[in-house]
């Protein structure tokens, strides 16, 4: 048998023991490496309190609890609708390897990040945390709409004259069929930026995050109970509120309630003093032979500390959100669970990976101290939860095998499920990889010592071009993450049906 050129030059597949013995010794080495030291002496005692407040809130104040609840909302359509009518102009013209690098760069960077550098700039204001939110999901709109646009039946583009101009082709063939996706999947954004909104609390902006952070680092975990139930309250219902034919309403009313709210009045020449502190030091001070030097100490004292500690946490977290999505997807399977035990594991699912992972990692280290357990544990249950429920659908849509002996309960789920939807299972694992790294650096804020550790230190001391070069390495750190996943995907010859739905699962890893 003769093969052609193209197909001698095929990468062998990787089969999955193959990639599986790959990540269960990087596991083994992050586990080596990992700080995973309980250090609080008596978590029980926290646990108890932690306990009673859940059991009986404290509602003392609903003036600030609706308050917050209104500005995070606020901060969340604003953000979002500016992110997606950025992302919208830009995607006309993401095949430009220009525009195309500039949304990678901005959506590789964490909306803490955006906060943590734009308060220099902007104060602690509506305007920071609007801006927090829009840029990295401008981004990602410009990303998802581009491909949407793409993807448009091109039968009305044919009809067309054969000289029409390419934009007016776009605007008047491909994008009134691409329309009800791009709504879409603008509405599930609302509820990332919902989360986003929230967890911006934690820099200081008035959101619900916010009392939540105060409340339990004053030990009043009643009133903190009361914080997560209001959020919970909000984002749960979210597809019953937030209707496509309502947004503008809900615009026009985030802008006034944002209006209202007092602003910090902005320095002059605040932007352009950002932008020379942002200069390494030694090129201010005109010292051109102290920059290697500088970038040496940087990249060996911070830099490479910081990038090893976020890939020891985010191999962890990956490996429990695996574990996570294994077990925990057939409790959504009605053939395996009943139809009580599939609503429950729905709403166990859906409450997960509701709750945004630094918010749930600040809860868990109350309780635990400082260490790498609480990033691990909300970074493998939020993400594993988001795998398990996407999986648990397509595993309940499957047509089970006609055989008289087929297996029921978990022996379906073990023997008949899992087998049909392991391809599904590795590429989703590869997908939320990057998204992990992301979080895994921005945990840091919390006082593990990954690359936002790092970054909030030179924050805090003022010091814009430690921190400016720290995102960099951090956006780097994640976009090489991206490009692996995506090759050893490719390897794999893995698809994954549905994650280019506007489901909040799917869309998640756009």
């Amino acid at each position: 048998m003769r093969f052609t050129r193209a197909e001698t030059r095929a990468p062998r597949r990787w089969g999955a023991g193959r990639v599986l013995a790959g990540f269960g010794l990087a596991t083994l080495a992050a586990l080596a490496l990992a700080d995973l030291d309980l250090s609080r002496p008596d978590p029980w005692l926290t646990l108890r309190g932690i306990g009673a407040g859940l059991l009986s809130p404290d509602f003392a104040d609903p003036a600030a609890l609706a308050h917050a609840a209104a500005l995070t909302v606020a901060f969340a359509v604003c953000g979002v609708f500016a992110g997606a009518l950025a992302g919208f102009v830009l995607s006309f013209g993401y095949t430009l390897r220009a525009i195309r690098g500039l949304c990678i760069c901005v959506r590789s960077v964490h909306e803490l990040f955006w906060a943590l550098l734009l308060l220099g700039v902007t104060g602690l204001g509506p305007l920071t945390g609007v801006l927090a939110i829009a840029l990295p999901y401008a981004g990602i709109f410009a990303k998802v709409f581009a491909e949407y646009l793409a993807e448009a039946d091109p039968a009305a583009s044919r009809a067309l004259p054969r000289r029409t101009p390419p934009l007016s082709r776009l605007l008047w063939s491909r994008l009134p069929l691409a329309l009800p996706e791009l709504g879409a999947y603008t509405l599930y954004r609302l509820e990332c930026g919902l989360r986003s909104s929230a967890v911006l609390g934690f820099v200081g902006l008035p959101t619900l995050g916010y009392l939540l952070e105060t409340d339990f680092r004053q030990a009043q975990y009643g009133a903190a109970a009361a914080s997560l139930m209001v959020y919970l309250a909000l984002i749960l219902p979210i597809r019953h509120w937030m209707r496509l034919r309502l947004a503008p309403v809900w615009l026009a009313v985030s802008v006034w309630l944002l209006a209202r709210h007092p602003a910090p009045p902005m320095g002059d020449g605040a932007l352009m003093r950002f932008l020379g502190d942002a200069v390494p030091a030694p090129i201010r001070a005109g010292d051109w032979a102290g920059l290697l030097p500088w970038l040496g100490r940087m990249l060996g004292e911070q830099a490479l500390p910081g990038t090893i500690a976020t890939l020891v946490l985010s191999q962890l977290a990956l490996a429990l959100a695996a574990l996570v999505a294994v077990t925990c997807f057939p409790l959504i399977v009605g053939r395996v669970t009943g139809r009580a035990g599939a609503l429950m594991g729905h709403a166990a699912l859906v409450l997960a990976r509701s709750i945004p992972d630094y918010m749930l990692a600040f809860l868990i280290l109350q309780v635990t101290g400082p260490s790498m357990i609480p990033a691990i544990l909300a970074l493998g249950l939020h993400n594993g939860a988001i795998i398990a429920h996407l999986m648990g659908r397509q595993g309940d849509a499957l047509v089970p095998r006609l055989r008289a002996d087929a297996p029921r309960g978990l022996r379906l789920a073990a023997w008949e499920l899992l087998p049909r939807l392991s391809g599904n299972f590795f590429a989703l694992c590869l997908y939320r990889w990057e998204i992990i790294v992301r979080d895994s650096a921005i945990l840091g804020l919390l006082g593990i010592a990954t690359l936002g550790f790092y970054v909030d230190a030179a924050v805090q001391e003022l010091r814009t071009d430690r921190a400016v070069l720290l995102l960099v390495v951090s956006a780097l750190l994640t976009l090489g993450i991206d490009t692996l996943s995506g090759r050893i995907r490719a390897r794999m010859r893995l698809s994954a049906p549905g994650m280019r739905k506007p489901e909040p699962e799917a869309a998640e890893a756009a």
